[in-house]
């Protein structure tokens, strides 16, 4: 996994570079925010530890930035704030998380950790022997890569998400095709047919079974 620290103070960014490293994590600094945002896209890191207070641009304007551009990578203010409106405009301009200058590292490490878990598994969701990647929109069947197209993806995902709940046509027409008015429902079940074959599963015995007159419903056993 590899972090991204955009830190101004050499004591502070050298005792992390060398701590991250030594736990596993690679790791790229910038000392002021606009190279931060360079390096950012250069290196395209997993995880953001940023300065609240930065030369040249705030960190906050660095935080709002990078939002622009990628709305899930975790980022971290380490700051001396501790005021609730400086947290929560901080927390309004996407951080996902802060931590109060000055912070013990195995604290910190801990913060890190659950976030790359949290991230990992909002990207990784699985239905029996399936597998998707939310991010690369890789799905995976007994290891065997299946090629879905976008709304087959959404589609699935969508019955990941339920998994163990019966999903009405109508619900479903709202929530992946985006449709608020009378629409054919029968689209759903050419859709569903495709994501059987292409998943191995046949009507009755898969992971995604029809409820009669109703909808569907997915579950890990078949």
């Amino acid at each position: 996994m590899k972090i991204l620290i955009i830190e101004d103070e050499p004591g502070i960014y050298n005792f992390l570079n060398e701590g991250l490293q030594e736990e596993g994590y690679s790791v790229t600094i910038a000392s002021d925010g606009i190279s931060g945002i360079e390096k950012y896209k250069s290196s395209s890191p997993d995880l953001i530890l940023l300065d609240w207070m930065l030369p040249g641009m705030h960190g906050i304007d660095v935080c709002k930035e990078i939002r622009k551009i990628d709305r899930t990578i975790p980022i971290l203010f380490l700051t001396a704030k501790d005021t609730v409106r400086e947290t929560i405009d901080g927390l309004r301009a996407g951080a996902n998380d802060y931590i109060k200058k000055p912070f013990s590292f195995e604290e910190l490490l801990e913060r890190i950790k659950i976030h790359f878990r949290n991230r990992l598994e909002d990207e990784m969701l699985t239905l029996g022997d399936i597998i998707i990647n939310k991010s690369s929109y890789q799905v995976l069947y007994k290891n065997e890569k299946i090629s879905l197209t976008q709304r087959e993806f959404a589609l699935l995902e969508f019955m990941i998400r339920n998994k163990g709940k019966i999903c009405t046509r109508d619900e479903i027409i709202h929530k992946v095709w985006n449709i608020n008015f009378e629409y054919d429902t029968g689209v759903i079940d050419v859709f569903i047919n495709s994501l059987r074959r292409k998943l191995h599963m046949d009507k009755d015995n898969g992971n995604i079974k029809t409820v009669r007159g109703v909808g569907y419903i997915a579950n890990d056993q078949r």
